[in-house]
C-alpha cells in the first residue's frame, strides 16, 4: 500500500491563502494532488489541513481528509509534526484493514514543481533498494553555495555563515558560483519515505528529518515550494516548461 499525504494549513503569514491561489489555471494545491492522482502506484491520498477551501480541493480529487489539529496549524508548527500526526491516523486505519502502508509520498500544498514521472522514479528506487530511507526531489542551485552564505554580526557587518576553512584552504577559494561543484537542495517537491522514518524522526538528517539518513536524489530543475508571491513566476515557468 503506497499512501500520499499532502499537508497545508490556512494561516500563512508570508503569503496568505497561498495554497489555494491560482497558478497556471488551477489552485496551487491542485498540482501536487493531481500529480499524485496520475501516479498509478499510489493507492490512496490523504490531505491534512485546517483549511476548508483546501479540503474541498482534496475532496474533488478523491482524497481522504485528516483534520489538522489547531496545535499543528499555528505559525510555530512544524511540517514534520503534521506528517507524523497524519502517519499515526493513517497507520491506525490501514492496519485495522490489514493493509499497513509500505511507503509514504509526502507532498506540500504549496509545492507545485512535481510530476508523476518523478514520483514514480522515487517509488521505483525505494522498492528496488532496501538500503534507502527516502527519495526526494532536488534542484541544483550553485548560486546559493554555502561559500556565499553570510550572517550579520553584532557590529552590523557581514561575516561568513560557515568558516571558509570548511571548504579547504581559503587561499585557493574563489567566488565563481561553480567553484565548489554542484550544490543540490531538497526543493520540497516530493519525499518518498518509509513509515519507519516518521516513527523515529530523531534519527533523521536536518532540515527535513523525515528523509532519514540514506537519501536518493530525484533530480529536478528549478523546483521550489512557494512561500512568497515573488516566487510565483518561477513556479509558473516550471509548470509551463517541464
Amino acid at each position: 500500500m503506497i499512501v500520499a499525504i499532502l499537508i497545508g494549513r490556512k494561516g500563512s503569514t508570508g503569503f496568505p491563502g497561498k495554497n489555494t491561489t491560482e497558478i497556471a489555471g488551477h489552485p496551487m494545491a491542485w498540482w501536487p494532488l493531481e500529480a499524485a492522482r496520475q501516479t498509478l502506484e499510489i493507492d490512496i491520498t490523504y490531505v491534512s489541513t485546517d483549511d476548508p477551501a483546501l479540503a474541498e480541493i482534496g475532496i474533488e480529487l478523491g482524497a481522504h481528509l485528516i483534520e489538522r489539529p489547531p496545535y499543528l496549524a499555528s505559525n510555530m508548527a512544524l511540517g514534520e509534526d503534521a506528517f507524523v500526526h497524519a502517519h499515526q491516523v493513517i497507520n491506525q486505519e490501514l492496519k485495522a484493514a490489514g493493509t499497513p502502508p509500505e511507503l509514504y509520498v509526502l507532498l506540500m500544498a504549496n509545492a507545485v514543481t512535481i510530476s508523476p514521472a518523478q514520483i514514480r522514479e522515487g517509488i521505483s528506487q525505494m522498492r528496488s533498494r532496501s538500503d534507502l530511507d527516502s527519495a526526494v526531489t532536488v534542484s541544483c542551485y550553485n548560486m546559493w553555495s554555502p561559500l556565499r552564505a553570510r550572517k550579520i554580526s553584532d557590529d552590523g557587518l557581514l561575516q561568513p555563515f560557515v568558516p571558509f576553512d570548511v571548504f579547504g584552504d581559503p587561499a585557493t577559494l574563489n567566488c565563481d558560483r561553480d567553484s565548489q561543484g554542484d550544490v543540490w537542495f531538497a526543493d520540497m517537491g516530493v519525499s518518498i519515505v518509509r513509515p519507519r522514518n516518521l516513527d523515529a524522526l530523531g534519527s533523521g538528517l536536518l532540515p527535513q528529518k523525515w528523509m532519514g539518513q540514506r537519501i536518493y536524489p530525484i533530480k529536478n530543475v528549478a523546483g521550489l515550494d512557494v512561500d512568497y508571491r515573488f516566487q510565483m513566476p518561477q513556479a509558473q515557468w516550471w509548470l509551463e516548461n517541464s
